[in-house]
């Protein structure tokens, strides 16, 4: 062998390269014997780690250095009933890779058990599984930081973009075909400028961490388009590196990004991995210590705690498990230069058993953190778990994915009865969930709800106008997968439309569920494609479309999609404009008697306990005030039909407009107070008072 093997360190953990060789050590509590595996022209070279420190097991390799292939094999006790499942024909990714060459291929050797005799059925499975899944590498340490800081920017000024890295770049004509679907394309000019005009200060990305495909996708020859089947919490996924290869293409990415004042946000999946249930492949964790990394059921340690619906959820009571994140994220943080996370099932990562925010659990690892302490954390507060529901219940410092802001966004605008109070509620930062300082807890500023209209799961704007019904028929799961409850209407036809009275319905309902996201308080988070009104074909679960059901088509814009971007980045500077609209006060859900807001009806007077219980009350004005700048004026009219408003006094010269959903040409460019104007149904308009000079 060409290398000298020493004892090396245990840590830190992966792979790391000082100049001279190389030092490896991988956690595992259980193993009885753990073997280094390198893969080079002349094959696999076993290594067999003899030191063990505590439950890290570790070696240095002097002589060996950047783009060596590596992996583990794991030996130990395979007793699937006490949830052990060693297995040293596995070859095992190392948790901790900063890359991975290869790509996973589909085999039953990944399996740990035999499932093809039934005299055997359960038994190790002795085929080896190397030659299909994909290699650790050793990379070259980070030797710089980021060229360009942080650009740091307030939560109240954040407007957040969630995008996909191919699905945003892949179609786009002014990419260089080498460079599309990959991070280059997110740093590309083209990309950047289109961002800037919707007043976008923060580009959220859906998975970017290693993963696979699941099986039961693969079957059907689809693929994971999403991302959410991590395999690696540290490497990048490797179709978005590009030709080079390199980790740092990310960061190079995130420089760009910096550069143009963009913020960047990583959707992260350390609720569970891509090993699945039971009956899935061993790939990693499972095999090289499946009880300590894995919550397994009780009464039954073969079978997993499934509180995330995909298979298994890792053991957040454990406190490697808690590192192992933290590591990752400060990996993210630090040498990758990101500036916060979106947690995927959060609420599984404060469990401990069925009991949240445990003292010394993530939670709080994070807070006591200086660096991930301070950069933008955003959790979605759910799991399938009991109680997994928790919205509001993140700490000071969180923000959190709204969803009830969604649903009662939409069903306000499709005319949904009984809805009004509770549309005020999220007009104005939603502090009936967030605001707990009535409580005795810590006081949460209104940019913690994380306000969203549609998101990648779900329907996209433009087709939730136009269908009323899922079509997820091309997922390959006969029209099952998917939500049935998403509130939306199609004003007449299900699908696409060429009656003229249905298509300036769709287009009208657009921007009122656009504007309503940008002027409520809050943190806006718009969806990739929505500004130009890119459809899905009905499909509200499109994870597997890794096609142009997904993909933003550029080639397609049109005057009215160009319309729609212009209308988001004039909401975008207007919410910039006026400090009653950032404001991370709570303007409570009682509406009334609020200082700086007061909410009219259409006739003039303010709103009184039996107009907001009147149920069919789709109608509404709002003044927003705020010291020393013009008030602002709301006039809502969720109603098909039109309705008369009386245009409230002001203090200066009456009222000019600023924005009006209504069809184009009947924008209203100035109103005196104390007079009337008809607001046809299903319309926004949004005036600011003239104040004297």
């Amino acid at each position: 062998m060409r290398y000298g093997v020493s004892s090396g360190s245990p840590g830190p953990l992966g792979a790391c390269h000082d100049g001279a060789g190389v030092n490896f050590a991988v956690f595992s509590r259980h193993a009885e014997r753990m073997e280094l595996c390198l893969f080079e022209a002349a094959g696999e070279l076993r290594v067999e780690i003899l030191q063990r420190t505590g439950d890290i097991w570790h070696c240095y390799l002097e002589g060996a250095g950047p783009g060596l292939a590596y992996g583990f094999r794991a030996h130990g006790i395979y007793d699937p009933s006490r949830g052990h499942r060693f297995n040293p024909h596995k070859l095992l990714i190392d948790p901790y890779a900063r890359l991975l060459s290869g790509s996973l291929q589909w085999n039953d050797a990944f399996l740990g058990f035999r499932d093809d005799d039934p005299s055997t059925a359960g038994a190790m499975d002795v085929r080896d599984s190397a030659p299909f899944v994909p290699k650790s590498v050793v990379v070259r340490p980070s030797l710089s930081g980021l060229a360009h800081p942080r650009p740091e920017i307030a939560w109240t000024d954040t407007i957040i973009y969630e995008a996909h890295v191919k699905g945003m770049t892949w179609l786009h004509p002014g990419l260089t075909p080498e460079s599309r679907g990959t991070f280059a394309a997110l740093a590309d000019l083209h990309i950047i400028d289109h961002l800037h005009g919707l007043g976008v200060t923060a580009l959220e990305l859906l998975p970017v961490q290693a993963f696979v495909d699941e099986y039961s996708v693969a079957r059907r020859g689809l693929h994971n388009y999403w991302g959410y089947n991590t395999l690696g919490f540290f490497a990048p996924h490797a179709s978005y590196l590009g030709t080079g290869n390199s980790p740092y293409a990310f960061r190079a990415m995130v420089d760009a990004l910096h550069r143009a004042g963009i913020e960047v946000i990583l959707d992260v999946v350390y609720n569970h991995t891509a090993e699945s249930d039971a009956f899935g492949p061993t790939l990693a964790f499972r095999g090289l210590d499946n009880a300590a990394y894995y919550r397994l059921e009780d009464e039954d340690p073969a079978r997993y705690v499934n509180v995330t619906g995909t298979g298994n959820c890792l053991d957040f009571s454990q406190r490697h498990v808690r590192q192992m994140v933290i590591d990752s994220l400060r990996y993210w943080a630090d040498v990758m230069g990101v500036d916060g996370f979106r947690f995927d099932l959060a609420t599984t990562l404060t469990r401990d058993g069925d009991q949240f925010a445990t003292p010394g659990g993530l939670i709080d690892m994070v807070a006591e953190d200086p660096v991930l302490s301070r950069l933008k954390l955003i959790a979605e507060p759910w799991d399938l778990g009991p109680g997994g529901y928790r919205l509001g219940a993140f700490p000071s410092g969180w923000a959190e994915w709204n969803d009830r802001f969604r649903d009662t966004v939409r069903a306000f605008w499709r005319g949904d009865e009984r809805i009004l109070p509770e549309f005020a509620s999220r007009l104005l930062g939603s502090a009936d969930i967030f605001d707990r300082t009535h409580q005795g807890g810590a006081r949460r500023p209104a940019w913690s709800s994380i306000n969203y209209v549609t998101a990648h799961d779900g329907f996209t704007l433009a087709d939730l106008v136009a269908y009323e019904q899922k079509h997820n028929e091309p997922n390959g799961e006969d029209n099952q997968d998917g939500s049935d409850h998403n509130r939306s209407a199609n004003y007449g036809a299900e699908g696409p439309s060429d009656d003229p009275e249905i298509v300036t319905t769709r287009r009208r309902q657009m921007r009122n569920l656009l504007a309503t996201l940008l002027l409520a308080r809050g943190t806006p988070m718009l969806t990739m494609g929505d500004e130009i009104g890119r459809s899905q074909g009905g499909n509200n679960n499109a994870y597997v479309q890794d096609n142009e059901t997904s993909w933003m088509d550029w080639s397609g814009i049109d005057a009215e999609a160009d319309a729609q971007c212009a209308l988001v980045g004039r909401l975008a500077e207007i919410r910039q404009c006026f400090p009653q609209l950032q404001s991370d006060d709570f303007a409570h859900g009682n509406p009334a008697g609020l200082d700086g807001v007061v909410w009219l009806h259409p006739d003039g007077y303010e709103m009184g306990a039996g107009d907001w219980n009147d149920p069919e009350q789709r109608a509404i004005s709002i003044i927003l005030e705020a010291d020393g700048q013009p008030s602002l004026l709301l006039m809502i009219n969720a109603g098909p039909e039109a309705v008369a408003f009386t245009v409230p006094p002001a203090l200066g010269k009456g009222w000019r407009g600023l924005i009006d959903t209504g069809a184009a040409g009947n924008e209203v460019a100035r109103l005196p107070g104390g007079g009337q104007i008809e607001v046809s149904g299903r319309r926004l308009i949004l005036m600011a008072e003239i104040l004297d000079p």
